[in-house]
């Protein structure tokens, strides 16, 4: 039997080698906040498959929004728990690295817990809203969002999109003409009865955890941020981002680089 040329021969170990990579790299799960839908991640998910066009992304909606059904007057939290774990378990990963902002960090812990350390590399926490355990998003919200938070819950099971110069002002601030309107344009309704419901953390798995401090953030600010890390007993990096509450939107590339940086 004649052997191949060497050419040929690092050709296919440099194939193989590449094969290896990608199946050791974990499926990025991005897990939308409050009255958005998967799309928000769009810039963010552009940016991941430029950067590597390996890599395995996969932008969940929760139930009622986008293209995942569901009935946003009777959401609890266990319901967007399953929801993200069957969309993810549904892509047979290997590993996953799960991403959430806002507040889907009421979503992320029991969605670690389901999947188990053996499964999650990673939790990265941006901007995350994070109650005390036993605790409600209304218990822990500060100013201004506990007060858009409040009066929509007093008001209604579905709350309506925010208006488009507060979404602007909370959201969007520093970010081009065409950022902005993305923002505005992807808001959608939103669930007020999850705001109420107290979360449980006490099933979260030890897994290594980053938080996506967002400097800029007048939704979540930065001392507050630090409140909601303490909230979660602490994580193990903090990484400073000079923008806005929206990240995945007004910096996808700087967030894909710290994102595949730790894959």
């Amino acid at each position: 039997m004649s052997a191949l040329p060497s050419s040929q021969a690092r050709s296919g170990v440099d194939a193989s080698m590449a094969t290896l990579q990608t199946a050791d790299k974990p499926t990025i799960v991005l897990v939308h906040g409050g009255q958005h839908s998967g799309a928000c991640w769009q810039p963010t998910v552009d940016a991941l498959r430029a950067l590597d066009p390996s890599a395995q992304v996969l932008a969940v909606d929760l139930p009622g929004h986008g293209n995942e059904p569901g009935d946003l007057a009777t959401l609890t939290i266990a319901q967007c728990v399953e929801s993200v774990t069957s969309q993810i378990l549904s892509t047979r990963p290997s590993r996953v690295m799960l991403v959430g902002h806002s507040m889907a960090g009421i979503t992320l812990p029991g969605v670690a817990a389901r999947l188990g350390s053996a499964l999650v590399q990673r939790v990265v926490f941006i901007a995350c809203c994070i109650p005390p355990d036993g605790k409600t998003v209304l218990d822990t919200l500060h100013a201004p969002m506990n007060i858009i938070a409040s009066r929509a819950a007093r008001r209604t099971a579905v709350s309506a999109p925010l208006p488009a110069f507060i979404a602007r002002f909370v959201f969007a601030n520093g970010m081009t003409r065409e950022q902005k309107l993305r923002v505005v344009a992807g808001l959608c309704a939103e669930s007020t009865r999850v705001t109420t419901e107290p979360v449980d953390r006490s099933a979260f798995p030890r897994v290594p955890t980053s938080w996506v401090l967002t400097q800029r953030d007048r939704a979540l600010r930065p001392k507050v941020q630090r409140e909601f890390i303490g909230n979660l007993g602490g994580v193990d990096e903090v990484i400073e981002l000079d923008t806005c509450h929206n990240a995945m939107i007004s910096e996808p590339v700087k967030l894909a680089e710290i994102l595949l940086s730790r894959c």
